[in-house]
């Protein structure tokens, strides 16, 4: 097993990915820059939170475009494990490796804070490991995070358990009143059909430390690894 960072010009959590993987987790983990096409014999790519490219055009718009999409799309494609947080997230959408788009909050306003998110299934590689019933605190910062499909789209996703995490209350409730950006169905996360390439706006690596009194992020890599350790 080994994780490899995706760098884009702009990125700014790369290095809280590399901190979590590499000092928390012990795992074997590697930056890879946005303009080399070679994945280093990686079997988990992540593509980290930030404004890839200022995030000119739309989120992800421009970094959909990097060398290194390339072979993140065939990976992916070939049954290759792939993970995109906020913008990487977006980043996803764009290149088509997930369905739907994130849009602008309808605050119109740059939202930083903690939320809280609930796990719809516990049957995929990156939420085995989570407590179906428990409200996990994790915080966000965008201003493009309000999911957005078709109603066909949405339907499927429902059908297909797709959707990874609902905004919810600390109580686990799931309501408009704890949607903090107005994605539809309360979605902050989802996974495409093969459930092998996974995206959610939360940052779990900023709540995976003991130093910031919020560990349940950790869930989320604890899933990861007790796949491959099964």
């Amino acid at each position: 097993m080994k994780f490899g960072v995706v760098v884009f010009p702009g990125s700014n959590c790369d290095e809280d990915m590399v901190y979590v993987l590499k000092t928390i987790f012990k795992q074997q983990t590697v930056k890879l820059w946005h303009k080399n096409t070679d994945l280093e014999g990686c079997t988990h790519i992540i593509l980290p939170g930030g404004f890839s490219y200022g995030d000119y055009l739309r989120s992800g718009a421009i970094a959909r475009f990097s060398p290194i999409m390339q072979s993140v799309i065939a990976h992916a494609n070939n049954g290759g494990f792939v993970f995109g947080v906020c913008n990487g997230f977006q980043i996803l959408c764009e290149s088509g490796l997930l369905p739907g788009a994130l849009l602008h909050n309808n605050s119109r306003k740059f939202i930083c804070k903690n939320v809280f998110i609930k796990a719809e299934n516990n049957t995929t590689i990156l939420t085995n490991a989570v407590p179906i019933t428990k409200a996990l605190k994790i915080p966000i910062a965008h201003g493009e995070g309000k999911y957005f499909a078709d109603a066909e789209t949405i339907k499927t996703l429902n059908a297909n358990g797709q959707i990874l995490f609902r905004y919810c209350d600390e109580n686990g409730t799931v309501s408009p009143e704890a949607n903090p950006n107005g994605a539809l169905d309360n979605i902050a996360g989802v996974c495409n059909t093969t459930k092998n390439v996974f995206g959610m706006m939360p940052h779990p690596e900023r709540a995976a430390d003991a130093e910031l009194f919020n560990q349940d992020g950790k869930f989320l890599f604890e899933s990861i690894l007790q796949l491959v350790n099964a």
